[in-house]
């Protein structure tokens, strides 16, 4: 037995009672006087007992993460994001789990840090703007990761500081004609401080709801199932322009009404439409690789451009030139105020070119083909200012980002699957991921820094990416075959996507605020686009 753990709880081996260390010792006398102090007898063997007692407690603030160690998102949710359909109730729960862990790192690191450590959130506080801006221009991503990034470093001073009240400033406020010390109220009835409250108060985000029923439908009869064509595009007038068949339709999205623009000869296929920004003009490429240039307005043909030995498949507009793209491996750039038919012709492409987008903020075209190879141009060089070759499948879906200067998306076919990233600035491939799912086309929301991703084999589902985390926001099914056509609306809230079903399906995902939502069914179809 431990000479200082004293007489043990139980009996010994033979059941007798352990021995008492105090039954020779006299019975404690109590003081005569009530103001004498009453002690207890001490054994000896408490004298050796040393109790130390510590002043404070200091926390280590290196290698501890905040938002990790006191996360309140359940451990077996992080991995819900990935699941590709969700509810929409699902999709809330999460946000708001998101939300709340949000505001608890937020406050616990301004009663713990006070003004010392920036927020994690920008967007929580009231001076800014909210906006996010993703990576920093010129520079490498990280690669795709986890909700929980780590939390800021703090600063290299002392956790604890100590001086006397007079010294420290404050801020005041002016109520009436009394002036304040807000932060050293002595009747202030909240457990925190001021700054924490202005957090928990401070205006939350709207959490965001996508419906996944599409708002309207549009019977869409002979709408091509063909991977390489380009048949649907919205004018910023707010009017659909489609390819079925040989002819070209346009659907007012104001008034609903749907009129045919032109129709090509018995031996001709429409196999390309694109808008000029301003929405007046259209362009109509078709499968002999002769170009057309129509007034919507006046419904009347202004000219008619050759120059392809095949079908023109991809068009694409840049002020006053309009390039096109050709299965005769060319992309012609065309100058509409010049009477010749081009002014310049790239080549360098072994397939079949099959997506053309413009900068909008620069003078560079990017172009995808068939041979898996992905370029950069500019109108006055007849060599391309940058190739990328890491996809391992035809390259159709091409997007640039309106948030951000040089960064390009690009989408592979079957066979690769993959949403990469580049920085045309710096000619590096920044991020990737694999969505699982052949990639038909690409578009880069104006509101928000998301990516719109159409796919074909096998889920023929839309997804909506948050960039650069590349975390999968919501995805929408409904069409039956693969989704090949994809557009936005003017206002930027609305995208509609077209497949081999011969269907137009539109939803509404970036809505302002709250959107109202009307869930149709096939028996709402609106006249069919003849």
């Amino acid at each position: 037995m431990n000479s200082e753990d004293g007489a043990s709880a139980g009996g010994g081996s033979d059941g007798a009672p352990p021995p008492n260390n105090h039954e020779h010792l006299p019975p404690p006398q109590f003081p005569a006087s009530r103001f004498q102090a009453f002690r207890a007898p001490i054994s000896p063997q408490r004298k050796r007992i040393r109790i130390s007692h510590s002043d404070r407690y200091i926390p280590n603030r290196e290698s501890v993460n905040l938002q990790a160690g006191f996360s309140l998102k359940p451990e077996d949710s992080a991995s819900d994001d990935r699941v590709p359909n969700r509810s929409a109730e699902n999709e809330l729960d999460l946000q708001r789990i998101e939300e709340a862990d949000r505001t608890y790192s937020e406050v616990l690191r301004s009663e713990l840090f006070g003004d010392e450590v920036p927020s994690s959130d920008p967007g929580r506080t009231p001076s800014s703007s909210g906006t996010d801006l993703g990576g920093l221009s010129g520079g490498p991503l990280t690669p795709p990761r986890s909700h929980h990034a780590s939390a800021p470093s703090t600063p290299s001073q002392n956790l604890f500081t100590f001086m006397s009240p007079s010294a420290r400033r404050t801020p005041t406020r002016q109520l009436g004609q009394t002036t304040l010390d807000v932060e050293n109220e002595a009747f202030s009835l909240s457990p925190v401080r001021l700054q924490s409250q202005k957090l928990l108060l401070s205006p939350r985000k709207q959490l965001r709801s996508i419906s996944k029923v599409p708002f309207r439908v549009l019977d869409a009869p002979d709408l091509a199932d063909d991977f390489y064509l380009n048949l649907v595009d919205w004018s910023s007038s707010n009017i659909l322009g489609v390819g079925l068949a040989r002819s070209v339709y346009l659907w007012n999205a104001v008034t609903g009404s749907v009129n045919k623009l032109c129709q090509l000869g018995d031996q001709d296929l429409v196999t390309s439409v694109a808008w000029l920004q301003e929405g007046k003009y259209i362009a109509v490429g078709s499968h002999r690789g002769i170009v057309q240039i129509w007034d919507a307005q006046a419904e009347r043909k202004l000219r008619t451009m050759d120059g392809h030995t095949s079908r023109a498949g991809s068009l694409a507009w840049h002020n006053h030139i309009l390039s096109s793209g050709s299965r005769d491996k060319t992309i012609l750039l065309r100058d509409v105020r010049a009477q010749g038919p081009y002014f310049r012709r790239l080549t360098g492409h072994k397939q079949e070119i099959c997506g053309l987008k413009w900068s909008p903020d620069d003078d560079k075209l990017a172009s995808g083909g068939n041979d898996n190879k992905l370029f950069v141009w500019n109108s006055t060089l007849d060599t391309p200012l940058q190739k990328f070759t890491e996809h391992v499948a035809a390259v159709k879906a091409i997007a640039w980002s309106p948030h951000q200067r040089g960064i390009l998306a690009s989408g592979g076919g079957t066979a690769d699957k993959r949403i990469k990233f580049w920085n045309t600035m710096t000619g590096r491939h920044i991020n990737e991921i694999d969505t699982g799912s052949q990639i038909c086309n690409l578009v880069w929301s104006k509101n928000s820094n998301e990516v719109v991703s159409a796919h074909g084999y096998s889920q023929n589902q839309i997804a909506v990416w948050k960039y650069p985390s590349m975390r999968q926001v919501t995805a929408l099914t409904g069409h039956t075959c693969r989704v090949l056509y994809l557009a936005l609306s003017p206002d930027g809230q609305t995208i509609v996507s077209g497949a081999g079903d011969e269907t137009l399906r539109f939803w509404n995902v970036f809505g302002k605020g709250r959107p109202e939502y009307r869930e149709v069914t096939l028996l709402d179809v609106v006249p069919q686009l003849r």
